[in-house]
């Protein structure tokens, strides 16, 4: 893995502050601040045996005020019957009624967590219209400067809004918040984390280029593909580096090592070719280093990881599946493991 890494020619890790402000200034944009006023509303969606009697089931809506305009999203939240406190996952999600296809709730109560669902158009387009949803707060006349945040850090924003309201309720354990993605939403899950450090554990599944996996030599998903077909994911900044990934001053591991000393774990799969999971688990090798000089463990694996194999002993887990381009049940029970062997 070392030597793997060496020859990536790799920016060595800097200070967690360092490390933000490049990828803020590069890739994502910079963070907006917290809203100047926020509030909630919950209501009870379902008073049947919702979930074979395992929780119960609310839409929260969250109104925030940006430049004195206001702006409100709704998202699903579960919480298992019982006192609690209760872990709970902000999972981003692509569908927006649970449970769904990326969102197993039944399984989820069993392990005894709480959940968020939150659909990510609900926030703002999958597009490049920056006056839909919350980016019509920031950019009233759609337009971005090269470093201001692109709809990636905006699902993000929104992900931390959510644990606004988290702080609300009791039954919830504010120590153990979690927050989960898959592909493009994987991405968005370790930017959120990276930003807001009252998540104390990220997970990314098959996040790719721009999220786990190491730009350099990816045999996959490029920064030149990944900026023709979704410029808006990212500050305008960020297309200075296709076909140029060499000249970057950051890579991925840099997002991963501004994660220390909590916890992150990235899930592959093997017939990801788009994702190139051995660059996901190299970045995990070259983040491990940020975490080791925090004093915590970083990533317990020094050769390429098995099909099949699950890595949970470390503050940076991964587990590679055999398959393509999905968030499995096999990829949920991982996460659910590891943060329960953290807790």
């Amino acid at each position: 893995m070392k030597e793997l890494i060496e020859k990536r020619g790799l920016p060595s890790l800097l200070s967690r502050e360092e490390m933000l402000e490049i990828l803020q200034r590069e890739e994502y944009g910079f963070m907006p601040p917290p809203p100047e006023k926020i509030s909630f509303r919950k209501e009870q969606l379902r008073n049947d045996n919702v979930f074979a009697g395992k929780g119960k089931l609310w839409e929260i809506s969250v109104t925030c005020t940006v430049n004195g305009r206001d702006f409100t999203f709704p998202a699903s939240f579960m919480i298992p019957e019982g006192e609690g406190p209760f872990p709970f996952i902000v999972n981003l999600n692509f569908e927006k009624n649970i449970p769904n296809f990326y969102f197993p709730a039944e399984e989820i109560l069993d392990n005894g967590f709480a959940a968020f669902n939150l659909y990510f158009k609900d926030v703002t387009s999958d597009n490049d219209d920056f006056t839909d949803g919350l980016s019509g707060l920031f950019y009233p006349d759609g337009k971005r400067k090269d470093t201001d945040a692109g709809k990636i850090a905006l699902w993000a924003w929104a992900a931390s809004r959510l644990l606004d309201y988290a702080e609300t309720e009791p039954r919830l354990d504010m120590n153990n918040a979690a927050v989960s993605g898959h592909s493009r939403l994987g991405k968005t899950a370790l930017v959120a984390a990276a930003f807001d450090t009252r998540f104390r554990f990220s997970h990314s599944n098959d996040s790719g280029c721009s999220g786990a996996a190491i730009a350099r030599e990816n045999t996959g998903e490029s920064v030149c593909d990944i900026c023709r077909v979704f410029p808006y994911w990212f500050c305008e900044n960020y297309k200075k580096y296709r076909k140029n990934e060499e000249n970057m001053p950051f890579d991925q591991h840099f997002l991963l090592a501004s994660l220390s000393p909590r916890f992150v774990s990235v899930a592959s799969a093997s017939e990801d070719g788009w994702a190139c999971p051995e660059n996901e688990q190299l970045s995990c090798f070259a983040a491990s280093d940020a975490f080791i000089k925090d004093g915590v463990s970083g990533f317990i694996c020094d050769r390429k990881a098995k099909i099949g194999e699950k890595f949970t002993d470390g503050h940076i887990g991964y587990f590679i599946k055999k398959g393509k381009h999905f968030f499995s049940r096999e990829d949920w029970q991982y996460l659910l493991d590891f943060i329960k062997s953290k807790i």
